[in-house]
C-alpha cells in the first residue's frame, strides 16, 4: 500500500560535494516546491531559482525540476532541489521540506518502492536497479542496465505468457468437448511447446553461475607453503601493503581479500595462510579455512619458491590451478629457462618479471567464465529457486501418464504462478520489505 505521505531525501552521493541533490515525491510535492522558489514551475524545465523557507528566509540557489505523475520515476509528483553540496545546506534544505504538513523523510528504496507499486518497475527492474547504484566494474554495470531496461522481465513474461496459452487450450477442451469449433486434440500441440520450455527455463538456471561472478566477482584464491610469496604477490596485485609480509614463516593466519578491476569484470583475490603440516593450533585454523577457501574458488594460484619447492598436500581436484613459480629473481639464466618450463608462470616481486602476464592469464580465465555479457542470465538465487519451482510442476504436467487433464492444467497454472512471482505479478507482499531494504536512502 502506498503511504499519502510525501518523501524526501538526499539522493546524490556523500557530503561535502559540489552539487547535492535533493529529490521529493508525493502528493505535496507541487505545494512544496512553489512555497520554496516563490512561484509556479514549469513541468520538466530546469529553472534557476532563490530557495526560501516559507517565513521568507534564503537557504540556498540552484536548480529545481518538476516531474509531474504518472509521467515520473515514483509514478507521482516528483521535484528535485540541486543545491551546493555543504552538510549545513542539505540540512537546512530537508529541515525545512519536512516542516510542511504530510512530508517526511524517505526510508531505504522507498522512492523505488513506490515506483513498484505504482507499475513503473517490475521486481526483476527493481533489484537490477540496484545492482547498476552498487556497479563497480564494467561488466556490472552493463549487466544490471540490461535488466533494468527489462529484458529479463521480458523472458520470464514470454514464458508465462506461453504457460497462459497452453493452460487455456487445455481448458477449453476441457470445458467445451461437445462444440465442434474445439476439435479434440487441440491441448496435444501445446505440449510439445511445453517441453521445449523446459529446457529453456534449464539452460537458463544454468547461467546462475555466470551471473554471480559479473555481480560478485570471479574468486581467486593464492595457495603456497609458507615464505612461497604469497602476500607479496597479493599486495603486488592489490598495489598496496595489504597484508604483512617477512621471513617469518606463517605470519599470515587468517584470509585477507581485495577486489581487483580487471578488463572490466571484478576480481575477489584472497589471501591465506601457508599450507604446512606441523603448524599451531592457531596457524591450523588458518589453514584450514584456507583449504576450505580454495574449495569455493573459481581458480586457485599455487606459488611455489623456484628456489625451496615446498610440500602443500592435497588440493582441491574441481577447481582449476594455475601453478606459478615465485622469486625468479634469485635463479640464474639457465635455471630459470628449466623453470618456465615446470611452471605454467614464474614471476618475481622484486623485479616484476611476469606479474603482468599472470594478471592477463587470470582477466582472460574470468572473461571465459563470464561468458558474453549479452546473455540473459537470472541475476538472483531467488529467480533460480521460482524458475526451479516452475520447471518442477511443468515436468509434472508433461507426464500425462500420471495424472489426468485437470490436474495437468494445475501444474501449468502453478508454474506461470511462479514466473509471475519473479517479476512481482503475483503477489509479493511479503518479500518486498527484503528486496527494498538493499537500497540506499534516497533511490
Amino acid at each position: 500500500m502506498i503511504s499519502a505521505d510525501s518523501i524526501v531525501a538526499l539522493s546524490s552521493g556523500r557530503l561535502p560535494a559540489g552539487v547535492a541533490v535533493i529529490r521529493i515525491s508525493g502528493p505535496q510535492t507541487r505545494f512544496v516546491v512553489e512555497t520554496i522558489v516563490g512561484g509556479m514551475v514549469k513541468d520538466r524545465v530546469a529553472l534557476l531559482r532563490t530557495f526560501r523557507a516559507p517565513d521568507g528566509t534564503v537557504l540556498d540557489s540552484g536548480l529545481v525540476i518538476f516531474f509531474p505523475g504518472p509521467a515520473s520515476f515514483t509514478g507521482e509528483d516528483v521535484a528535485e532541489f540541486h543545491v551546493h553540496g555543504g552538510r549545513a545546506v542539505v540540512a537546512r534544505m530537508l529541515e525545512t521540506v519536512t516542516g510542511f504538513a504530510g512530508v517526511r523523510h524517505a526510508e531505504a528504496g522507498e522512492f523505488t518502492r513506490r515506483a513498484f507499486l505504482n507499475g513503473k518497475v517490475d521486481l526483476v527492474e527493481t533489484e537490477a536497479l540496484a545492482d547498476l547504484v552498487n556497479a563497480e566494474t564494467e561488466a556490472q554495470r552493463r549487466f544490471a542496465l540490461r535488466n533494468a531496461e527489462g529484458v529479463q522481465s521480458e523472458l520470464y513474461l514470454g514464458w508465462r505468457r506461453r504457460l497462459v496459452h497452453a493452460r487455456a487450450m487445455i481448458e477449453a477442451e476441457i470445458d467445451f468437448a461437445d462444440e465442434d469449433d474445439v476439435p479434440g486434440a487441440v491441448s496435444e500441440t501445446v505440449w510439445p511447446d511445453v517441453g521445449m520450455m523446459i529446457g529453456e527455463i534449464a539452460r537458463h538456471i544454468a547461467g546462475f553461475r555466470t551471473a554471480e561472478i559479473i555481480r560478485d566477482g570471479f574468486e581467486v584464491v593464492i595457495l603456497g607453503a609458507p615464505n612461497a610469496g604469497k602476500s607479496s604477490l597479493f599486495n603486488a596485485l592489490a598495489q598496496r601493503d595489504a597484508a604483512i609480509v617477512t621471513d617469518e614463516p606463517g605470519t599470515t593466519r587468517d584470509l585477507l581479500e581485495v577486489a581487483l578491476d580487471l578488463g572490466g569484470l571484478r576480481i575477489r583475490l584472497t589471501d591465506t595462510a601457508g599450507l604446512r603440516e606441523a603448524a599451531g593450533k592457531v596457524e591450523a585454523i588458518g589453514i584450514e579455512k584456507a583449504r576450505a577457501k580454495a574449495d569455493l574458488a573459481d581458480l586457485v594460484l599455487l606459488l611455489e619458491d623456484v628456489a625451496k619447492p615446498g610440500d602443500v598436500g592435497s588440493l582441491p581436484g574441481s577447481v582449476p590451478v594455475l601453478r606459478v613459480g615465485t622469486k625468479l629473481d634469485l635463479l640464474d639464466e639457465q635455471a630459470a629457462v628449466a623453470a618456465r618450463r615446470h611452471y605454467d608462470l614464474v614471476i618475481s616481486i622484486l623485479n616484476g618479471a611476469g606479474v603482468d602476464a599472470l594478471l592477463a592469464e587470470i582477466g582472460q580465465r574470468a572473461a571465459e567464465a563470464a561468458g558474453n555479457l549479452g546473455d540473459i542470465l537470472p541475476s538472483r538465487l531467488r529467480h533460480v529457486e521460482l524458475l526451479g519451482e516452475a520447471n518442477r510442476h511443468l515436468l509434472r504436467a508433461t507426464d500425462g501418464r500420471a495424472i489426468g487433464q485437470e490436474l495437468r492444467a494445475e501444474e501449468l497454472r502453478l508454474a506461470a504462478d511462479r514466473l509471475g512471482r519473479i517479476v512481482g505479478a503475483i503477489d509479493v507482499e511479503d518479500m518486498l520489505d527484503v528486496i527494498f531494504a538493499q537500497f540506499c536512502i534516497g533511490k
